[in-house]
């Protein structure tokens, strides 16, 4: 028997319409290319996305249409999200940090036809290689080359448009509303195709008390990057419930991150460690005073956050830190870590950092499990082995030339190639990615407990572990090192540090000194290109 309840879909349309009926009022902030502050409304937003939707409809737009955008964090990006979905089509957010090799497959294997691109972003997307576009759309209010490169602007499709001429149409939540690329550090970059409901899903779990409970009362500091996992879903979230939303453009350097946390008036914010360590960086050196006492909690992934930045937020700033864990195949999260697993009792501190190192408990609807080479793992804290996951904001499979059906079991479960434990209460802790993983000696080494640990240490700013091949123990862990600005430190004295908590055995053979860790275009620690700078530290070896 079926229930007898309202088929309603769960899709973008219905929160744009929710947050033009009861937050129009409601601002969104941004800051322009030229670093002034740009300030209107929700009602004023959809207003212009309505009119971007007919200007891209009569551009030949329609349903599963893909739309890609090469832009930053600002107003007229936020309206495409808004406006593409509206119609059916499919929102592509292109990496703009990414080599125009890449690029130009990324743009050929979704076969997008209309493109959004910044007015700072033109020189790199006139060296890609497009083979399906059919239209060109320049973002950005200064005077641009669209006349000379057969370019739209932005601006003129918004003026010649009619908000009268919008309709909304029937969206099945099952339809694709967003597609985005995984960075491709292992091979050509794959796709991930959203549905609506998806993304509604991933909305719905970020307000939960018991998540970062973005709320009406929220003022929101949307910092990653619109083109990674479509910004963590802040906009679609802060629309959804009605909260301020505040958008730093490109500019991420901590001081224009502080700027605009005390100018208006920030409450959460969200992205990857390595801004928040920078801003800490700043605010504990007393260059300029900052307030910052609105803030109430920073939402936190990509990376484990170090114990020491956690620590910083929290004891001297009154922060809440909230550690999410995620992919771009997980409609950006899947857990969430916010306080100790038994805290019934007020947990010690030491025991409240443990458990926020931690990557978390599953999100409402997210099942998982992990196998090593027995089959699945008892959730004992202690046995390691691949997560797997499952739920509505799960991809079920990739999206055009991306097969790898080898991330998928026979019984529909997605691999991560995250290897973990599980604690009893369902509380999972990275060790470290499959290929990350160190074997010495027949024994498993977790380079993130040894880059957490070290990163701890007061003159370090940042760190990276990998695995070398030797020739006796098969691999041993070599550490790369960035030294805060001002301090200085030993080897011996790091490996001292970490031997207070770690095995002899466990430790770094060496310790490199570098000005700074490569990264991929997510803001990761590049790992791949310091094994092959190092790999042959202890001579050729045939493990490779």
């Amino acid at each position: 028997m079926r229930g007898l309840m309202m088929d309603v879909q769960l899709t973008l349309p219905a929160i744009e319409r929710r947050a033009e009926t009861l937050f129009g009022a409601v601002q969104v902030v941004d800051r322009s290319a030229d670093r002034s502050i740009h300030r209107y409304t929700y009602a004023a937003m959809i207003a212009r996305a309505k009119r971007l939707a007919v200007a891209l409809k009569k551009l030949g737009a329609t349903r599963g249409t893909r739309v890609a955008t090469l832009g930053w964090n600002h107003h007229q990006h936020l309206e495409a999200y808004f406006a593409i979905p509206s119609l059916g089509a499919v929102l592509h957010t292109l990496n703009l940090r990414l080599h125009p090799d890449e690029l130009t497959y990324i743009l050929n294997d979704a076969g997008d036809e209309i493109v959004l691109v910044d007015q700072d972003m033109w020189p790199l997307y006139q060296k890609l290689q497009p083979t399906t576009v059919r239209h060109v759309i320049l973002m950005g209010s200064g005077p641009g080359p669209e006349r000379s490169y057969n370019a739209l602007s932005y601006e003129d499709l918004i003026a010649s448009a009619q908000e009268s001429a919008f309709e909304w149409i029937d969206i099945d939540e099952r339809d694709a509303a967003a597609l985005c690329y995984t960075s491709g550090t292992t091979g050509q970059a794959k796709g991930v195709l959203y549905s609506h409901r998806a993304i509604t899903f991933h909305c719905m779990n970020w307000a939960m008390v018991d998540n970062v409970a973005i709320c009406r009362r929220d003022v929101v500091l949307g910092a990653p990057p619109m083109f990674h996992i479509n910004g963590w879903g802040l906009s679609f979230v802060s629309a959804m419930v009605g909260a301020k939303l505040v958008l730093p453009n490109r500019f991420l350097d901590p001081e224009s991150v502080l700027d605009l946390i005390a100018s208006e008036r920030v409450t959460v914010a969200a992205g990857v460690p390595t801004v928040w360590l920078s801003v800490l960086d700043v605010l504990n050196t007393g260059r300029q005073r900052y307030d910052v006492r609105s803030l109430n909690r920073i939402a936190t992934g990509g990376s484990a956050p170090p114990t020491s930045m956690m620590r910083a937020w929290i004891e001297q700033y009154g922060v809440r830190i909230i550690h999410l864990w995620g992919m771009t195949e997980m409609t950006a999260s899947g857990t969430v870590s916010l306080n100790a697993d038994d805290d019934s009792d007020g947990p010690s501190n030491d025991a409240l950092y443990v458990c926020l190192a931690r990557q978390g408990i599953p999100e409402p609807f997210i099942e998982i499990r992990a196998r090593d080479e027995n089959g699945l793992i008892p959730w004992d804290g202690v046995t390691m082995g691949e997560l797997e996951v499952r739920g509505p904001n799960v991809a079920a499979a990739y999206y055009g030339n991306g097969a790898a059906a080898e991330t998928f079991t026979a019984d529909g479960w997605m691999r991560t190639g995250d290897i973990v434990t599980i604690a009893p209460s369902g509380s999972i802790a990275l060790c470290d990615r499959a290929k990350d993983l160190i074997k010495s000696g027949g024994e498993w080494i977790s380079s993130v407990a040894l880059e957490n640990a070290l990163m701890g240490h007061p003159a370090i700013a940042e760190a990276a572990v990998i695995a070398v091949p030797h020739p006796k123990w098969g691999e041993r862990p070599v550490a790369c090192v960035v030294v805060k600005t001002g301090e200085t430190v030993t080897a011996n004295v790091l490996k001292e540090h970490l031997a207070l908590t770690f095995a002899k055995w466990m430790l770094p053979d060496e310790f490199h000194f570098v000005d700074v860790i490569p990264r991929t275009s997510t803001g990761k620690f590049l790992k791949a290109s310091l094994r092959e700078r190092f790999r042959h530290l202890y001579g050729k070896t045939t493990q490779q």
